[in-house]
């Protein structure tokens, strides 16, 4: 700045007047400014001008998701950014792959650089090492899963009763013997669906054969090789209900399910409806989701100091006809 001033003949007072658009600067020093800023390149510091005045707001939030190659996380974060951009902010990402030290590294980063709230995807682990940066005026709010101890706004879907309304499609079916391919069990949306799929049959009077259950399934490959697990077996599943979009499409890949197999998945899948039979499949609305904690976020960013809220947005089963029993 204070080169700005000597090559415009101004004060750097000036200057910094000029760069924040403040009022009574004459326009032929503006215009001076304005050439000598153009010629040296300089641009407006605003992490130092935010550590001299600490009520400055940055107009950046952070979005940490577990997986943003995952295509459901690829829309909520479109979503946060739509809704940051329509108020001038700026959204930084960050994935965590559900490591929670991976997860204090994102949030340290983004909170060094001052943003002025996190929309999060929390990890299975402890979120105590944020009530510090909330205290120092950081906004949280949790979406797809909650933080555990974390008294926040927190966005969810009805995760359990979604994953019993699908298990529930395929024992109207007549299916007996349901498989279940799930991530790990230390995700709560995956607690939550695994619960579903149990209430579903409990509420049929059909036991749970833990040898049709394939847990920790982290991607395509992992559910892939499950499938070919339950492929061997002697007695086969006649149905599968598979927790989220890369496990299903997992389920697809390679020799995919056992001949005649029925399959329902939680998450809609890319040409869902053009697969042969069309997958049915429990849908959420990642983009609604993405939006509500946004508004949210921003509502607490603007003052609110309403007590935390719980927003559970519902699901939809659509069924296309993979679930007939075939054999």
């Amino acid at each position: 700045m204070k080169d700005v001033a000597r090559a415009a003949g101004v004060s750097p007072m000036t200057v910094s007047r000029v760069v924040s658009g403040e009022p009574g600067v004459s326009a032929e020093r503006v215009a001076l400014v304005e050439q000598a800023v153009r010629r040296l390149g300089y641009r407006r510091d605003d992490n130092a001008r935010r550590l001299r005045k600490k009520d400055v707001r940055s107009s950046i939030i952070g979005l940490v998701v577990d997986d943003l190659a995952n295509p459901f996380y690829a829309l909520m974060a479109r979503s946060v950014e739509d809704a940051a951009r329509s108020r001038g902010y700026l959204v930084l990402v960050g994935s965590t792959n559900d490591e929670p030290r991976r997860e204090r590294e994102v949030i340290a980063a983004f909170c060094a650089r001052r943003v002025d709230g996190l929309v999060l995807v929390p990890t299975s682990g402890g979120h105590g090492f944020l009530k510090r940066e909330m205290a120092g005026g950081t906004k949280v709010v949790c979406v797809d899963r909650p933080a555990h101890g974390l008294a926040v706004d927190t966005v969810t879907v009805d995760n359990r009763a979604g994953a019993r309304r699908a298990v529930g499609h395929l024992l109207d079916l007549g299916h007996t013997r349901i498989g279940y391919l799930g991530d790990r069990l230390d995700i709560w949306t995956q607690r939550e669906r695994h619960s579903g799929y149990l209430d579903a049959l409990a509420a049929r009077g059909v036991t749970a054969a833990p040898a049709l259950v394939r847990h920790g399934l982290r991607g395509r490959a992992d559910a892939a090789a499950a499938v070919a697990e339950l492929r061997a077996l002697a007695a086969p599943p006649t149905a599968l209900f598979t927790s989220n979009d890369l496990i299903t499409l997992g389920a697809l890949d390679g020799p995919g399910p056992p001949e005649g197999c029925a399959i329902v998945g939680f998450d809609d899948v890319p040409l869902a409806e053009r697969l042969d039979p069309p997958l049915s499949v429990v849908s959420q609305d990642p983009a609604a989701l993405g939006g509500t904690a946004a508004g949210l976020l921003f509502s607490r960013i603007d003052g609110d100091h309403a007590a935390p809220r719980s927003v559970v947005l519902l699901t939809r089963f659509i069924p296309r006809g993979s679930g007939v029993l075939t054999g």
